[in-house]
C-alpha cells in the first residue's frame, strides 16, 4: 500500500471499531428503547404496537408527575445553587489569596467522589438518629431536631445539598478558569476610573463570563435531569416514592414493577428533555465555530 494511501486509510482503520460499537451500543439501544416505549412490553420485550399508550398511562400515573415536580424542585436548586456557590468561591479565589492552591483542591475534592460515596455520607450525616441531629444533641441541644430525611415534604432537600456540595466546587473551577482568562488591564482602567471591585465584578467582569455561564448550565442541567445514583444511595427515592426523580421512576418502573414499555417511555421522555438542552448548545457551538 502506497505511504500516502496508508496515512489516508489508517486512522480510519484505527477508529472504525469505537465507531462501530458507539453506533450499536449507544444509538442502537436508544432507537430500541424507543420502540418498546410504543410496545406493549412487561415484564419481557413484546414487540405489539400499542402506539402512544404508554405515554398516555405515563402521564396518568400520579408517581410520574411527582417525579417532575421533584426534578423542577431539585434542578432548579441544584443548578441554581450550584452555580452561585461556584461563582462565589471562584470570585473568593481570584483574589490570590493564601493557600489558594489548597483551598481549590479541597473545594474541588467532592466532585472525585462518585454520587454513590456523596448520598451514602450525607445519609449518614443526616440521618437523625447517629449524624447532625444527634451530634447537636449530645452537646446539650436536647429539643434540636433536623429530620428532613425522613419527612416526605423536605427529603428532596436533603438531595438537593448533598448534589450543591458535590457540583460546585466543579462549577467553581470552571468559573476560576473564565476569570483567570480576563486581562487584568480592563479591572486596572476600572479602578483608575474610581469603580470599587464588588462593581467591577457586578457590572465588567461577571457579564464577561457569559459564555462559562451558558456551558456550565448545560453541563449541571445535563446532570441534574440524569440524577440517579445519588438519590438511591441518599433515600433510594423515599420516604414512600416522595424524593423520586425520572431517572429513578423509569429503573423502579423498567425493572422492580416489571412494567418495561412504561419505563422506556419515562427514558425517552428524558433523553428528549436532554436533548432540548444539549442541541441548541451544540448549534451555537458549532456556527460560532463556522463563523
Amino acid at each position: 500500500m502506497p505511504s500516502r494511501a496508508r496515512t489516508l486509510w489508517l486512522p480510519k482503520l484505527v477508529i472504525a471499531p469505537s465507531f462501530v460499537l458507539s453506533l450499536l451500543f449507544i444509538y442502537g439501544l436508544m432507537a430500541w428503547n424507543g420502540v418498546l416505549s410504543l410496545s406493549a412490553s412487561r415484564m419481557l420485550p413484546n414487540y405489539e404496537f400499542v402506539g402512544l399508550a404508554q405515554y398516555e398511562a405515563l402521564f396518568e400515573s400520579e408517581r410520574w408527575w411527582v417525579a417532575l415536580r421533584n426534578l423542577g424542585i431539585f434542578g432548579g436548586l441544584f443548578v441554581g445553587g450550584g452555580m452561585a456557590l461556584g461563582l462565589l468561591l471562584a470570585i473568593l479565589l481570584d483574589q490570590k489569596i493564601r493557600l489558594e492552591g489548597l483551598l481549590r483542591t479541597i473545594y474541588l475534592y467532592p466532585m472525585a467522589l462518585s454520587f454513590i460515596v456523596t448520598g451514602t455520607a450525607w445519609k449518614w450525616i443526616l440521618n437523625p438518629g447517629l449524624g447532625l441531629e444527634h451530634l447537636v444533641q449530645e452537646w446539650g441541644f436536647a429539643d434540636f431536631s433536623f429530620g428532613w430525611l425522613v419527612d416526605p415534604d423536605m427529603a428532596i432537600y436533603c438531595v438537593v445539598i448533598a448534589g450543591i456540595w458535590q457540583s460546585a466546587g466543579f462549577v467553581m473551577a470552571l468559573f476560576l478558569a473564565g476569570l483567570r482568562g480576563i486581562d487584568d488591564s480592563i479591572i486596572k482602567a476600572a479602578q483608575v476610573d474610581g469603580a470599587s471591585l464588588p462593581r467591577i465584578y457586578w457590572r465588567i467582569i461577571i457579564p464577561s463570563l457569559r459564555p462559562v455561564f451558558f456551558s456550565t448550565l448545560m453541563v449541571v442541567s445535563h446532570l441534574a435531569i440524569k440524577s440517579f445514583d445519588l438519590v438511591m444511595a441518599l433515600t433510594a427515592g423515599g420516604p414512600g416514592y416522595a424524593t423520586d426523580l425520572p431517572a429513578t421512576f423509569m429503573y423502579t418502573m423498567a425493572f422492580s414493577r416489571g412494567q418495561i414499555g412504561l419505563g422506556a417511555a419515562s427514558a425517552t421522555i428524558m433523553l428528549a428533555t436532554v436533548a432540548a438542552i444539549v442541541v441548541p448548545y451544540l448549534y451555537s457551538e458549532l456556527r460560532g465555530t463556522r463563523r
